[in-house]
């Protein structure tokens, strides 16, 4: 079945409506990948540049939340309605669709643990030309980015304790690290996905592309000159995925193919670009995509293994203080006991507008 592009931009929308950009452009960011002693130093950095805002910000994670699930289900219905469903999506893809349902869960889950407002009641951090966030969305974020979603319980512990180190989280804070991670992972994974449908769309134009061509050649050979020129007229998107999956195609198909070819690794020569370094992009950018779908599922799926309770009263700068009882007496208190007391601090220090460990010390 041939798909030129008319049809294809019925099926995918304004996305193919764009002009051919410079090869390169949309790839994914890069983002240093840290060890358990590289995020360790890189909660002290953090934390010496951070500043609190005296801003009460607007609560836009659950807003956030919502987008981020829209993205992901348009991004999932795309992958799973190809135009021509002989051809397989790419791993990262394939990662995405099988998982879906957990995703989902998760989001719904997100939703149910995050009440409206609930954001506001966190510090927040400074932002130069930007809204402020909550100080512990950020620090998810940063654990995210920096293990490309492939969270471990040592280095979680010991880039919050060197943070702490400089400045304390509170109370609050900790508890909601676990649900901030998980709308962190979320939005990683609505990026891969929209990254991966976007490689999608090009891959299928070029097809469709690739189709016509090879029809041409073998039908009518002397239109061939005509379909190449339609193509260049209708600029595609040059961007690796098109590039590699167009050269896939034609590759090796004669000389009259070759022609089309030609005229993309001139167009290609003009951004200082080859065929070859985009065939090489695209194989490791799908690679990069199927570990960061991965490491996003394992990542949501971790959450649920980690004993949240020893995280908070291991780290609480507030349970710290609290343990230094003489008599030891609060240390042979049960859980439910300690977490009350450390409520009692925590709504002290808010009344007063006092530090939680210096409402515990006293």
């Amino acid at each position: 079945m041939k798909w030129p592009q008319a049809t294809l931009r019925s099926w995918f929308g304004a996305r193919l409506g764009a002009k051919a950009r410079a090869p390169a452009e949309g790839e994914p960011p890069h983002h240093d990948l840290f060890t358990a002693e590289e995020m360790q130093q890189h909660g002290l950095r953090l934390a010496a540049g951070h500043r609190l805002s005296s801003r009460r910000g607007a609560d836009r994670l659950l807003a956030r939340l919502g987008e981020n699930e829209r993205a992901l289900a348009q991004a999932c219905t795309l992958l799973g309605c190809r135009p021509d469903p002989d051809r397989r999506a790419t791993p990262a893809g394939e990662w995405l669709l099988d998982n879906f349902h957990l995703i989902d869960e998760e989001i719904r889950t997100a939703r149910r643990l995050l009440p409206a407002g609930y954001s506001r009641r966190l510090p927040r951090l400074e932002v130069d030309g930007g809204p402020s966030e909550p100080r512990v969305y950020a620090l998810a974020s940063q654990v995210v980015t920096h293990t490309d979603g492939r969270i471990d319980r040592r280095s979680l512990w010991r880039f919050v304790e060197a943070y702490q180190s400089v400045h304390p989280l509170r109370l609050g804070e900790l508890w909601a690290m676990p649900i901030m991670l998980r709308l962190a992972l979320i939005e990683n994974l609505r990026r891969v996905a929209v990254r991966v449908a976007d490689s999608l769309v090009d891959r299928e134009l070029a097809d469709g592309w690739a189709d016509l061509l090879i029809g041409t050649a073998s039908q009518a050979p002397r239109d061939l000159i005509l379909v190449v020129a339609d193509m260049a007229r209708s600029e595609p998107p040059l961007t690796a995925p098109f590039v590699s999956e167009l050269a896939r195609r034609l590759h090796g198909r004669g000389s009259a193919l070759a022609f089309a070819l030609d005229w993309v690794e001139q167009r290609l020569a003009e951004h200082s670009q080859t065929l070859e370094s985009l065939i090489g992009a695209e194989a490791q950018a799908q690679a990069a995509d199927q570990v960061s779908v991965a490491n996003g599922i394992g990542g949501l799926r971790l959450l649920a293994s980690i004993d949240w309770r020893r995280f908070v009263e291991s780290l609480s700068t507030v349970e710290q203080t609290l343990r230094q009882d003489p008599a030891q007496v609060y240390g042979a208190m049960d859980f439910a006991t300690r977490d009350a007391y450390r409520h009692a601090v925590e709504q002290a220090a808010r009344a007063s507008g006092t530090e939680e460990p210096a409402v515990a010390q006293a």
